[in-house]
């Protein structure tokens, strides 16, 4: 009986140990269940619309910029370092349209009057594509070159902004510091005229559902003689552009003396 008795008693003492620990096991299990997982931060909007700009990751697409001076369009290829640039001029009796293509180091050109062919025959320009020597160009830093992914700066805008909102899935709001970028005052056509007084300019933008800048739009309010207007980029057909190479010698030619009297002016 006194064994039995002292090992009954053994076994509610390792019965009661037991009920011990798993009633504490219980409470850090309910404990550790019932803590709350940290919240991650809220996304930063102005660091969403940096990493939806082009870079050398994208696959070739097309772009458009537009202001007061005019419209810009072209296509950008990452892979190959390439670039082709589309502008317009119009005068009163004809239209200029020159055509850039840019590889790497190397730049063609190709030259249409459109309206006033006569104009070209007589200036002996041919009407194909032109390789251009750099050392034949007066102010070689004219000349475009392939010089990144970002034509329409962008990257510099966004930077330069400051309380950036998101709105709607896709879409966003700031406003521009100009003092903090003061390169866009040479870059945009008519925000040199503001001054350092009119510094503050609105924009909004789009990130499409692919998650790439398709568009920018800058407020450029009125300033002296220029009227109010809008720096307009968009990025588009990312993927679904063909790629940028260069021009075997059958499909261009060296450029004539002709060509760099048109470049130089």
């Amino acid at each position: 009986m006194t064994q039995c008795t002292g090992t009954t008693a053994a076994y509610r003492r390792l019965a009661a140990l037991a009920a011990t620990l798993l009633a504490a096991t219980l409470v850090v299990g309910c404990e550790d269940e019932a803590a709350p997982e940290a919240a991650p931060p809220p996304p930063d909007p102005k660091q969403e619309l940096l990493a939806a700009v082009p870079n050398d990751q994208d696959p070739a697409f097309r772009f458009s910029t537009s202001d007061a001076s005019g419209d810009v369009s072209g296509v950008v290829d990452p892979v190959n370092q390439g670039m082709n640039i589309d502008t317009v001029t119009k005068d009163e009796d004809f239209t200029l349209e020159m055509s850039f293509r840019m590889v790497e180091s190397r730049t063609w050109v190709k030259v249409n009057f459109e309206g006033a062919q006569d104009i070209q025959k007589l200036m002996k320009l041919p009407t194909k594509w032109m390789e251009l020597d750099p050392a034949r160009v007066e102010e070689p830093d004219t000349l475009p070159t392939y010089e990144g992914t970002d034509p329409g700066n962008t990257d510099a805008i966004i930077r330069a902004a400051t309380d950036v909102q998101a709105g709607e899935p896709g879409t966003y709001t700031g406003v521009v510091d100009l003092s903090a970028a003061p390169e866009l005052a040479d870059a945009l056509e008519g925000v040199a005229a503001l001054g350092d007084a009119e510094g503050q300019l609105p924009f909004s933008a789009v990130v499409g559902a692919d998650g790439n800048l398709s568009s920018l739009t800058l407020e450029i309010p009125a300033a002296g003689k220029n009227k109010a207007s809008e720096y307009v980029v968009e990025y588009f057909d990312f993927g679904a552009t063909p790629a940028v190479v260069a021009f075997t010698e059958e499909q261009a030619q060296q450029a004539p003396t002709a060509a760099y009297d048109l470049l130089n002016g």
